[in-house]
C-alpha cells in the first residue's frame, strides 16, 4: 500500500484532466477565475455609467447641497419633520448613488458568470486546518505563482501611471487656465478629466484582466493535470475494476448457457458442421409460425449441445453449409431468416418423416 501512494506521488502528471475530476473540483469550489477581470469589468462599468448619469447625478447633488444650505436650515425641527426630512434625504441620496451601485453589481455578476457559471460550492466553506500550514504558506509565498502576481501588480501600476500622466499631461494647458475659471466650471472639468482618466484606465485594466483570465485557465489545468495511474484509479472507479467486470460477465455468459441447455429439449433437430458449429431449431405446430434457433454453439460447446441433444432423443442432422448460416446469421430466440427458411423446412420435414416412420414401427 505504502508503495502504491509512493508511486502515485512521485507519478509525472502529465495528462489533462478528466471530466470527473473537472468536475469535483468545481463542486470544491475550485474553477480558473481572474478576479482582476472581475475587477476591470465593474472599474469599466461603474465610470460608464458615471460618464452617462454623472451630468444628472452632479445635478441632483448640487441642488441637494444647495437646500441643505438654504430651505433646510430655516426649517423648524419637530417630531413630524425630522422623520420627514430624513426620508427625503434617504430618497435624494438614493436616487443619486443606487443606479451606480447597480450597474457595478451587475457587471460583478455578468463577470462571475461568464467565467466560471452559476455555482454553488458548500465544500469551499469548510474548515480547513491545512490552511493554516505554515510549510504550505510558505511554498505558495516562494511559488510561481507568487512571482506572476508580483508581475502582475507591477504591470498594473506602471499602466495606471502612465495613462494618468499622460492624460495629465495633454490637459496641462487646461490647468493653467483654472485660475481664471468659476469654481463651478473647475469643477466640471476635474470631473470630466477623472471620469475620462477612468474610463482609459479600466480598458487597459481590462486588457491585462484578459492577460490574466488566459494564465488563470493555463495555470488552473495544470494544477489538475493527473498522472496516468491516478486515470487508471478512476476509471477503475467510475466503471468498475475490470477483473470484477470480466467475472461478472463470465458469470452471465454461464447463466445464459444454462437457460439455452435447458431449451435443446425442447428442440425438434440440432444441425451440425459436424464438429465446429451446432445449432438446435425447435418448432411447434399451431405455436409458432416460423421455427427458430434456441441454442447454439461452437467447438467445445457444441458438442455439449449434442451431447444433451442425444440424452434427450433430438434429431441431430450433418449439413455445413447451413449450420454455417445459422450460426453466423441468427441469434439465440430469433426466428429463422427467409433466405435460410426453405432449407431449415426441408430439414424440419425430414424429421418430422423419420419420426412417423419410428412411431409406425413401433405400433
Amino acid at each position: 500500500m505504502f508503495l502504491k501512494l509512493d508511486l502515485q506521488f512521485f507519478a509525472e502528471k502529465t495528462e489533462k484532466a478528466t471530466p470527473r475530476k473537472k468536475q469535483d473540483a468545481r463542486k470544491k469550489g475550485q474553477v480558473a477565475k481572474s478576479t482582476d477581470l472581475n475587477n476591470a469589468i465593474v472599474l469599466l462599468a461603474s465610470f460608464l455609467i458615471l460618464a452617462i448619469y454623472g451630468k444628472q447625478m452632479a445635478v441632483r447633488l448640487y441642488q441637494l447641497f444647495r437646500s441643505g444650505l438654504s430651505d433646510l436650515l430655516l426649517m423648524n425641527l419637530t417630531e413630524e419633520s425630522v422623520p420627514m426630512l430624513f426620508v427625503g434625504l434617504l430618497k435624494e441620496s438614493a436616487f443619486i448613488a443606487v443606479p451606480v451601485i447597480f450597474i457595478a453589481w451587475l457587471a460583478s455578476l455578468v463577470s462571475n458568470l461568464s467565467q466560471v457559471g452559476f455555482l454553488i460550492a458548500p465544500e469551499a466553506l469548510k474548515w480547513d486546518l491545512k490552511k493554516l500550514n505554515p510549510i504550505s504558506g510558505a511554498k505558495r509565498l516562494f511559488s510561481a505563482r507568487t512571482l506572476v502576481e508580483f508581475v502582475k501588480s507591477l504591470l498594473k501600476v506602471i499602466a495606471v501611471a502612465v495613462v494618468a500622466g499622460l492624460m495629465l499631461w495633454s490637459e496641462k494647458s487646461e490647468f493653467l487656465k483654472l485660475p481664471q475659471l468659476d469654481p463651478l466650471q473647475i469643477v466640471g472639468f476635474i470631473s470630466s478629466l477623472m471620469i475620462r482618466m477612468g474610463l482609459a484606465i479600466s480598458a487597459v485594466y481590462l486588457g491585462i484582466a484578459a492577460m490574466d483570465l488566459v494564465y488563470q485557465r493555463f495555470d488552473f489545468a495544470k494544477k489538475l493535470r493527473m498522472s496516468k495511474q491516478e486515470i487508471k484509479d478512476e476509471y477503475k472507479k467510475t466503471e468498475g475494476d475490470p477483473l470484477i467486470k470480466h467475472k461478472i460477465k463470465e458469470k452471465q455468459r454461464q447463466m445464459s448457457r444454462a437457460r439455452m441447455m435447458q431449451e435443446i429439449p425442447n428442440a425438434q433437430v440440432v444441425v451440425t458442421n459436424p464438429t465446429h458449429y451446432a445449432v438446435a431449431i425447435a418448432y411447434e405446430q399451431g405455436k409458432m409460425q416460423v421455427p427458430m434457433v434456441v441454442a447454439k454453439g461452437a467447438d467445445f460447446l457444441a458438442l455439449k449441445i449434442k451431447e444433451v441433444a442425444k440424452d434427450h432423443q433430438v434429431v441431430i442432422m450433418e449439413n455445413k453449409p447451413l449450420a454455417r448460416a445459422l450460426y453466423a446469421s441468427v441469434e439465440i430466440g430469433e426466428e429463422i431468416p427467409e433466405d435460410l427458411f426453405k432449407a431449415v423446412a426441408e430439414i424440419l420435414a425430414y424429421v418430422y418423416r423419420i419420426k412417423g416412420t419410428l412411431s409406425n414401427q413401433r405400433r
